[in-house]
């Protein structure tokens, strides 16, 4: 079988791909549904839905979206829930019926969730019942129409999906008390749509699929418009990068990281629904003695991760006993793979850890290394199929072969722009048509891209972005702060963590104080894990506080 990178060796583009070769998602969807129909498409803690009864399920959701609440082609759908089997059901559904994704991160606060809400205008919201007290507090705040609520164990077979309910609910109390007046159950929404009412809506690839939120410099978080088309190219993209070593139907691929980030909805979800592979779905990651004990339980064949996840997996003693005769692929992709987690991945699984690299705004594969890759290379690979990518200096001229200037994509899975800010979007955007990705990095001789540093100041934390505007804005809203500045330092466990350099405005402030208020409006990842009291911030002669200083420190 011929590999898509050789021509990189050879006159230093890959293999095109054709971003029109479906219409659109469903399109692409559908001819699968159809192709693997007894085929297993995802499973989730014990329970297994075929390509046929997703087909069923997700038409049924389609249905009742359009005749029951509706809802009209384009209007904004949210998704906000963890690696659930709701999650493929609700995705697939808003898809057919020809409206826009917008996918929420459940671990948001009620700020975050109201800023994603307002700014994305959704109608509709599809949420865990975690998460519903959150949402109860700024609903009246945002163009929500209609809550549905779902229970982590709705789908599970009974009398499971009872017990688990149960558990969570009363046991762990897991589930803070909530009231969102004329929420309805996802379940009971699925019973109502009617299949036979759903109308299949005309979609050009041009039709925007996803409002997929991202940070942004501003501090502001952003919605990159995903097109059909985008998201079509991407994983026709990485579907041909892959092909030398996957097999149609008979791929299992393990799926730990949440599908509403776009580096498991595209890779996981998407890819290898395609090829009518079986997603297992983590629903709890973190819990690495019960993520092992899942992977026992299947002759896997693929994995995606961060490097967070798997140096945590492979300082579980149990995940030695792990049977990997069957693994063919792993990638890992969200942050840097460290060379050292790389080495001993290989080490205890004798497949090598695969570098990918991508971003939000480009849907996200840009540079993925070879499937034949031996060892850990220290590289983020090479542009994907029909994508250039280039080093630009400051003043946008492209650079040579090892200069180092900042990473630049151009190819049909670049978003559409930021979801109504075209001045930020234009900041972005070359004038010969490439997105500005905000890393610095070098290109070698053979064409390989390595990330050098990151040109803002930009903090990494587990594979998510956290932007040191939005941490400060929140923190100077408190009573006893002068002023902050937040900077990324160093974490053997999730690369980085945030550190807040503080100035007080009251002297009775403590450090305890302010972790609560941390708390209170930040999501984790975004929380700073040291604060650290200065009498005062080093500044530029314009009095713009210096981070790089205090990063120096």
């Amino acid at each position: 079988m011929t590999k898509p990178w050789l021509k990189h060796y050879q006159d230093g583009v890959a293999e095109e791909i054709n971003p029109e070769s479906y219409a659109s998602i469903p399109s692409l969807l559908e001819e699968s549904f159809k192709k693997f129909a007894s085929k297993p498409s995802f499973h989730c803690m014990g329970k297994t839905l075929t390509y046929g009864e997703i087909d069923h399920l997700s038409k049924k959701f389609a249905s009742y979206l359009q005749n029951d609440l509706g809802l009209q082609k384009g209007d904004r759908v949210a998704i906000m829930m963890p690696n659930i089997l709701q999650y493929p059901v609700a995705l697939f559904g808003i898809l057919r019926a020809g409206m826009v994704c917008v996918n929420v991160n459940p671990l948001y606060t009620a700020r975050e969730l109201e800023h994603q809400l307002t700014d994305s205008q959704s109608k509709v919201i599809i949420i865990f019942e975690n998460s519903a007290s959150v949402l109860a507090e700024v609903v009246k705040n945002t163009p929500i129409e209609h809550v549905l609520v779902t229970q982590i164990g709705d789908m599970l077979k009974f009398p499971k999906s009872l017990l688990v309910n149960f558990v969570i609910k009363h046991v762990k109390k897991m589930v803070p008390s909530w009231d969102l007046p004329g929420a309805k159950s996802f379940l009971e929404a699925l019973d109502k749509g009617d299949e036979s009412k759903y109308k299949r809506p005309e979609i050009i690839n041009s039709d925007l699929a996803f409002l997929q939120y991202t940070g942004g410099t501003t501090g502001v978080s952003k919605g990159a418009e995903l097109t059909h088309r985008n998201i079509v190219a991407n994983l026709c993209q990485a579907g041909e990068w892959i092909s030398p070593v996957v097999e149609e139907g008979k791929e299992i691929i393990i799926t730990p990281l949440p599908l509403y980030h776009i580096f498991s909805l595209t890779a996981n979800c998407f890819t290898f629904s395609k090829i009518g592979a079986l997603n297992v779905l983590i629903t709890n990651p973190r819990d690495i003695p019960g993520f092992v004990k899942e992977l026992k339980k299947w002759n896997f064949t693929a994995l995606t991760g961060v490097n967070t996840l798997f140096n945590g997996l492979l300082n579980n003693e149990d995940f030695k006993t792990v049977d990997f005769s069957h693994l063919k692929l792993t990638l890992g992709g969200g942050m840097a793979v460290q060379r050292a987690v790389a080495e001993r991945w290989k080490e205890v699984t004798k497949t090598p850890l695969i570098e990918a690299y991508g971003l939000t705004e480009t849907s996200p594969a840009a540079c993925i290394n070879p499937m034949d890759l031996k060892d850990y290379n220290g590289m983020i690979g090479l542009p994907v199929s029909s994508t250039d990518a280039c080093i630009k200096d400051d003043d946008g001229n492209t650079l040579n072969a090892g200069e180092v200037g900042e990473i630049c994509i151009k190819g049909p899975q670049v978003m559409k722009g930021y979801w109504g800010r075209p001045e930020e979007t234009a900041k972005v955007m070359t004038t010969d048509g490439y997105f500005k990705t905000g890393d610095i990095g070098v290109m070698n001789e053979e064409g390989f891209f390595k990330i050098v540093d990151r040109k803002k100041d930009m903090i990494l934390v587990s594979g998510f972005n956290v932007y040191p505007n939005e941490v400060e804005e929140i923190i100077v809203t408190h009573p006893k702060v002068f002023e902050c500045a937040a900077v990324g330092v160093p974490n053997e466990k999730s690369g980085e963590v945030v550190k807040l350099f503080v100035v007080k405005n009251d002297q009775s402030l403590t450090e305890e104080e302010l972790m609560a208020f941390c708390k209170e409006n930040l999501t984790g990842y975004k929380r700073p894990k040291f604060i650290e009291f200065r009498d005062e911030l080093p500044k530029s002669n314009v009095g713009k506080i210096l981070r790089k200083d205090l990063r120096g420190q």
